[in-house]
């Protein structure tokens, strides 16, 4: 038996308009129940009406909206003598996209327009402002592992 863990992270493959990797991920994101060409379309209209409201680069808009909402720190649970603390953690780079990525698209869901494709636009573009529920989402994280200093020595 092979004493090291293999590397089981599957290559994303870069989706087919922008050829960016970030784009195919956040499809695969939104994408429910397989029906990634009904993702797809809502995330391109989204970029268009980014396009059409800013009149620059919706991906370099997207970049900056996903790089505000991006966590540097999370808390996690790490049980000490029968107490659980919520020990602050530094986030690997991959885990802090995916995490971005997937605020992002729940926060959108959640918004109150009409469509998925202006929901998006509109959080993607408040994100790339500093605003939005994706961007409070991680003031919060960021605020708790703050809160939780005390118990950095825990981590191990």
């Amino acid at each position: 038996m092979p004493r090291k863990k293999r590397d089981f992270t599957r290559k994303i493959v870069p989706d087919p308009k922008y050829k960016e990797v970030v784009v195919a991920q956040t499809v695969n994101t939104i994408c429910r129940q397989g029906k990634k060409s009904i993702a797809e379309s809502a995330f391109y209209d989204a970029l268009d009406i980014v396009e059409q409201k800013l009149s620059v680069n919706p991906i370099e808009t997207y970049r900056k909206a996903l790089e505000n909402v991006r966590p540097l720190v999370e808390v996690r649970s790490r049980r000490v003598g029968g107490a659980t603390y919520q020990v602050p953690t530094e986030v690997r780079s991959d885990r802090s996209q995916a995490l971005g990525i997937r605020w992002i698209v729940g926060c959108a869901i959640e918004r109150g327009d009409r469509g998925i494709a202006n929901k998006l636009a509109s959080e993607i573009l408040d994100a790339a402002q500093n605003r939005g529920g994706a961007v409070k989402k991680r003031e919060d994280t960021h605020r708790m592992a703050e809160a939780n200093k005390a118990f950095a020595h825990f981590k191990w």
